[in-house]
Formats: C-alpha cells, sequence, structure tokens
C-alpha cells in the first residue's frame, strides 16, 4: 500500500524546511508553509537562487513565536507568529502580493547575516494568491509565498532513480518536497491524478521544472557541480515548460483542516489510461 514517508514546511520561502510528523492541511498549503519570505528593499523575493546562503537558516515554530537561527549569528531572530507590521505590497514571481513587514530588528538581522540590506515579510490573506486556471483547471488553488502551487509531491522511487544516474547520491532537501511517498514505481506521481488520504483529497496539476537550487547543498549553501540538472536533462527534458522536470505539484481537492501523518497510507486515482 502507497504511504507517505516524509512531511516538511519551509516557512520562510527558500530558508530550511522543517520535518514534521504530522501537518495540518489549509487552503493554502501546510500550516505556516511559506508563510514568510525575504525580500530585497524594493520588496522583490528572494530565493537560494540568489542568495544560497538562505539554505543555512534554519527556522523553528512554537506556539507562539517563529524562530530563525543562522551561523556566525550572536542571536536568535524571534518573530511573533501573528506580528502584523506595516502592510506592504511585495512581488512573489509575477504576483503581486499583499505583505507585512515584519520591521527593523528583523531587517538589520537578515542584513547583517546575509552582508546587504534584506527585510522579512509575511503574507497577508486579505488578498488573495491564486494558482494558474491552466493547470488548476479553473479550480481555486490558494498559496502564500510558494512558487505557484501550495504543495510539491515526489516518491522515493524517482529520488532512488535519480541517483543511480549521478556520481554521488543526493538526499531528498535537494529538492523541497512537502510530501514524499513510497511503495510506488519510480516517477508514479507523473501518472497519479489524486491521492486521497482519509476525508483529504489533494490533485498533482502540474510538473516541477528544476532550478539551480537543486544544485545547491542545504547543509553547506555550496554549488560545486551542475549535477543533478546535467543528469535530469539527459531523460526529464521538457519542451514545453522549457526544463527538466522532478516532482509534481498539487493542489486542495477536499479536507482543509484534516491532519496528514507520516507513514499514512493513502488511496491513488490515476490518471486517465495510467496505471500503477
Amino acid at each position: 500500500m502507497p504511504r507517505i514517508t516524509a512531511l516538511n514546511i519551509y516557512p520562510v520561502k527558500s530558508c530550511r524546511g522543517i520535518a514534521l510528523e504530522q501537518a495540518q492541511i489549509t487552503t493554502t498549503g501546510f500550516a505556516f508553509d511559506r508563510e514568510w519570505m525575504v525580500v530585497g528593499d524594493n520588496y522583490r523575493f528572494l530565493t537560494q537562487r540568489e542568495e544560497p546562503r538562505l539554505a543555512l537558516i534554519a527556522p523553528s515554530l512554537d506556539q507562539h513565536h517563529l524562530r530563525l537561527r543562522a551561523p556566525d549569528m550572536a542571536e536568535d531572530l524571534a518573530i511573533d507568529v501573528d506580528a502584523r507590521g506595516d502592510q506592504v505590497e511585495v512581488v512573489c514571481w509575477g504576483d503581486r502580493c499583499a505583505a507585512f513587514d515584519m520591521g527593523a530588528h528583523a531587517a538589520d538581522w537578515l542584513s547583517e547575516y546575509l552582508g546587504t540590506r534584506r527585510r522579512l515579510v509575511r503574507f497577508d490573506r486579505s488578498r488573495k494568491r491564486p494558482s494558474s486556471p491552466d493547470w488548476t483547471a479553473h479550480i481555486e488553488a490558494l498559496n502564500q509565498f510558494s512558487d505557484g502551487f501550495p504543495w510539491l509531491i515526489i516518491s522515493q522511487g524517482s529520488l532512488d532513480d535519480l541517483n543511480t544516474r549521478l556520481p554521488a547520491p543526493l538526499p531528498m532537501n535537494r529538492f523541497r518536497p512537502n510530501i514524499v511517498i513510497d511503495g510506488v514505481q519510480a516517477y508514479a506521481e507523473d501518472r497519479i491524478h489524486e491521492i486521497a488520504v482519509g476525508n483529504a483529497c489533494l490533485r498533482l496539476v502540474k510538473p516541477c521544472a528544476r532550478c539551480a537550487i537543486t544544485t545547491t547543498d542545504q547543509a553547506t549553501a555550496e554549488r560545486l557541480t551542475d549535477q543533478p540538472l546535467r543528469a535530469l536533462k539527459q531523460y526529464r527534458f521538457s519542451r514545453e515548460l522549457k526544463g527538466v522536470l522532478f516532482g509534481q505539484n498539487a493542489i486542495l481537492i477536499a479536507g482543509a483542516t484534516q491532519t496528514l501523518s507520516v507513514g499514512q497510507e493513502f488511496e491513488i486515482r490515476w490518471k486517465a489510461g495510467a496505471s500503477a
């Protein structure tokens, strides 16, 4: 029976993830996923593409605070999880989003660590940010600061197969999934229409085109080779999406407020003409 083997959230976009045993579904993804984001003074989003050292910022969450820890920083940064600073407009990819600026102290902490002026913002849900209807069949699928869809799903079998093609195996964190599944063949996620877990249902709607973040060692922030992109280009290149594909983006069909758990089994609904 297929099952969930890992659940991850990334509270601050492009910073280190948090592995969870349980994750609560919301209408915009898992609770707290990509709720915060690092921006420049122009309020345009920044990721590991431009700032690889974001990989070394480690978030943690408790009932009241988001805390950020980074190498060589004398103190952690603590932000109230409900903080509402000045209302600002930020750019995340092609979208203009409403956000709250987390203030001067957070900006100073990030700027000291990254060596240039940066600010921290929190998503403002007063303005919706939907996924592209071209991929969702016009179902309203909402996001916070994810790249464009609320979940990314990858099978363990896909990583295992990729690793047979690499000079050295890579960990799953290179690909930053929210949900890792097992008990299916490599790249089965390409053929899955929906996964049903209890009363929750997620629909897999778009392949994920990969970028230079996958070449960034998430433990050191170093980019020493062009792997895995070079290997993926040999057998996972899409002319339509103009990139190499690994993993599937997913949206919510049913089950907001439901909780997913590591080890949980799920039912697969295959795309038309596809099977295990």
